[in-house]
């Protein structure tokens, strides 16, 4: 194990939860390496990042080092759950003032320059226009992270390029059609960002070749004389239990559950669904006898921490009635997802197929019912259903906001976990939870992907 501390990393994450938490995850990676790691983003951000970081004790790394800047006001409008589109265009603000943190930024690669052989910069591919004054330090080099599943990067990359290797993999030839998934002004901020990121020096995948291999192979073969490191699961593969006083209150409902016989609900932190398809959700779960856990909430805003949060309706008398029942329970805050997936009761997920989630959902071995709302989300849901076949079709991916009835949900929920289908997908679902296990113990692929990327930033 490489240890070096003349080495020093800064990590730049995106301003959206899901950006947030992989690069803290990989903050806790390579600090076990004795390398000292400087997280940066804004005073709002890094109160949501602490705020919702689960998994292990960040308090216990003492070379991580979190750097808090504030930057002008930025007006978010607040989530439209009848929006025609389902992404969170809320948020764009705060993505255009992320600029504001390039001053900031440069001033500290630049004090820490000093005072280290080599500044490694880990910056997620939207935020290259907050690190592109890198390139003025002698001693900097830069690292795009890429957040997404090598199967959406490289297939994004590969249509977008016209195709251009051969891919005679049936689930490549079939792909569905992404248009819309993102909006105009989501685009251009990416396109702004592409004339920095070709000075980077290589990029990183938060995932493992025991799920992606073949498809980091392909990308690979399209950016030839580019450097690229799978080296996840970033979260943590095994979970440790909370005191019974830290535990929330939803896995002592979990605790007293028959194993694999809960489906667990949730759309993630950019997700803002009608009343009426709410209402549809609450229904199917009920009238699928199945016992599930779900977590309803509004998406983000600019700041989550400002201004009132919508409070979604459910049928009159719902909470009490599957409360009483010991069917359910609703959870209306911030759920601990990864101990959710850990706890053995858990023996399905519902899911927009964010990458964070699908990860978190494989590492822990759960298949996955999959409803995708945006961006990624229709690909990663291939990737889960067609590639993997871990998963169970909510609904397929359209740009329209179409309402999913009650029937459609409760038929999903039923195969999922109450079927012979749903218990041979468990079975791949456990087979892969260990294959990934593998692969980040000593001389696993993730592990043995992790060093080399250790090597290659503390080379002489």
């Amino acid at each position: 194990m490489a240890k070096d501390t003349q080495i020093t990393v800064v990590m730049v994450p995106f301003l959206a939860q899901g950006h947030l938490g992989q690069l803290l995850h990989l903050s806790r990676l390579i600090s076990t390496y004795n390398i000292p790691v400087h997280y940066v983003s804004t005073t709002t951000h890094i109160r949501q990042a602490r705020s919702r970081h689960q998994g292990w004790d960040l308090l216990a790394y003492d070379n991580i080092h979190i750097h808090e800047y504030p930057i002008p006001d930025y007006d978010c409008p607040d989530p439209n759950p009848n929006a025609p589109s389902k992404f969170p265009s809320q948020l764009q603000p705060a993505f255009e003032a992320s600029i504001h943190l390039r001053g900031p930024v440069c001033k500290l690669l630049t004090t820490l320059s000093a005072t280290s052989r080599r500044i490694v910069i880990i910056h997620d591919y939207l935020m290259a226009s907050v690190v592109q004054d890198f390139v003025s330090i002698p001693n900097a080099e830069s690292y795009t992270f890429q957040t997404c599943s090598a199967f959406f990067t490289f297939t994004y990359y590969w249509d977008y390029a016209g195709r251009p290797i051969a891919a005679d993999d049936q689930i490549l030839q079939q792909l569905i059609s992404t248009e819309g998934s993102l909006t105009p002004e989501l685009l251009a901020f990416g396109e702004k960002q592409e004339i920095y990121v070709q000075k980077s020096s290589g990029e990183i995948y938060n995932t493992s070749r025991a799920i992606e291999g073949y498809y980091l192979d392909l990308f690979e073969k399209m950016q030839v004389g580019k450097k690229h490191w799978a080296i996840g699961p970033f979260n943590p593969v095994d979970i440790c239990k909370e005191p019974d006083q830290k535990r929330h209150k939803c896995l002592e409902w979990l605790d007293n559950q028959v194993s694999n016989s809960v489906i667990y609900v949730s759309f993630g932190t950019t997700t803002c669904l009608t009343d009426e398809q709410i209402h549809a959700i609450a229904v199917g779960l009920e009238n699928s006898g199945q016992r599930f856990i779900w977590v309803l909430r509004d998406a983000d805003k600019g700041d989550i921490f400002t201004g009132d949060v919508r409070k979604a309706e459910l049928p009159t008398g719902y909470e009490d009635r599957i409360l009483e029942a010991r069917q359910g329970m609703i959870v209306r805050g911030w759920a601990p997802q990864l101990e959710i997936l850990a706890h053995t009761s858990t023996g399905g997920f519902m899911s927009h197929c964010g990458w964070n989630s699908c990860l978190e959902s494989l590492t822990m071995g759960v298949p996955m019912a999959t409803w995708p709302m945006h961006s990624d989300q229709p690909r990663n849901s291939e990737l889960i259903t067609k590639a993997l076949k871990l998963g169970v079709v909510v609904k397929d991916w359209t740009p329209e906001n179409d309402l999913v009835g009650s029937l459609q949900i409760e038929k999903a929920v039923k195969k999922l976990i109450a079927s012979k289908e749903g218990d041979e997908m468990r079975k791949r679902a456990a087979e892969y939870r260990n294959d990934i296990k593998k692969s980040v113990t000593e001389g696993g692929d993730s592990r043995l992907e992790m060093d080399s990327f250790v090597d290659h930033i503390t080379r002489e």
